[in-house]
């Protein structure tokens, strides 16, 4: 059994751990059999099974345990000149990119996060001009408004002036959290216009845009910038060269550690 399989106890509605019916198949898994197989899974790969459990979100702290253990790599392993760089503030640069590592490995087509542009209000400001009318030489007197010799001109003077007023956030919509979906719906794949009308049925190619992946990734701009809070003489030529690489090497590292702990799991479950 695979260890997705597992997710199926912490959503006890429709519980089925096999494909096959109850009554006929030979070897039934029970959910107690799935706590021993998680707690034997845990023993063995305990990195990978909790990397995968808080991207799966059934539980806070099992991506707390998570982000924890891959600093605690990323400390071990980080090369020479990144601990040269970085100076007293490797231990917060290697939490930064462990704490972006695991949300790149975390993310898929469901995923979103909180507008940075309104702070998730979904409300900003923005200005334009309005021309507004202004009395120069003082209010005009009651009678000046029945008079026929006096006209508005000679009173009122209109003024262009900049206003600042309140407006629906343009990044995200009024939403307050923008999503990580592609626009081609979250299925890595969009429509061929010019082989559907070369061949006259639908024909689908891999989407340009998200690789096929269904999901924006972070920008490695994103956690460069982070970066350079602490450290702001970092340029992006040392960043692109050392420290690029080695935040893509700690997202592979969950990656690896997921499919150990698949490994391990499905071991557990087999039947001898």
């Amino acid at each position: 059994m695979k260890l997705e399989a597992s997710l199926k106890h912490f959503s006890p509605q429709g519980l089925a751990y096999t494909d096959s019916a109850k009554s006929t198949s030979p070897d039934r898994i029970t959910g107690t059999d799935i706590m021993a197989a998680l707690g034997s899974t845990s023993s063995r790969a305990r990195f990978g099974l909790a990397a995968y459990m808080g991207k799966a979100g059934v539980s806070k702290s099992d991506e707390q345990q998570a982000t924890q253990a891959l600093y605690g790599y990323a400390m071990e392993t980080a090369p020479a000149n990144l601990r040269k760089t970085a100076g007293a503030d490797f231990g917060w640069c290697m939490m930064v990119l462990a704490q972006f590592a695991f949300a790149e490995y975390s993310r898929s087509a469901a995923s979103s996060g909180t507008c940075i542009t309104c702070s998730g209000t979904g409300r900003t400001t923005r200005t334009q001009q309005a021309r507004k009318v202004t009395y120069p030489w003082g209010k005009a007197p009651y009678w000046a408004s029945r008079s026929r010799a006096v006209r508005p001109s000679d009173w009122e003077c209109w003024q262009e002036v900049t206003e600042i007023v309140p407006a629906q956030c343009d990044v995200c919509g009024g939403k307050g959290k923008i999503s990580a979906r592609c626009r081609c719906g979250g299925k890595g794949e969009v429509l061929d216009r010019k082989a559907t009308k070369e061949h006259g049925a639908p024909v689908f190619k891999t989407c340009e845009r998200c690789s096929g992946n269904g999901y924006s990734a972070v920008s490695s701009a994103t956690v460069h910038r982070a970066i350079l809070k602490r450290l702001p003489d970092l340029h992006q030529s040392s960043w692109s060269r050392n420290w690029k690489r080695f935040y893509e090497g700690l997202v592979k590292k969950c990656l690896t550690e997921e499919k150990k702990a698949d490994i391990a799991f499905q071991k557990a479950t087999q039947n001898d």
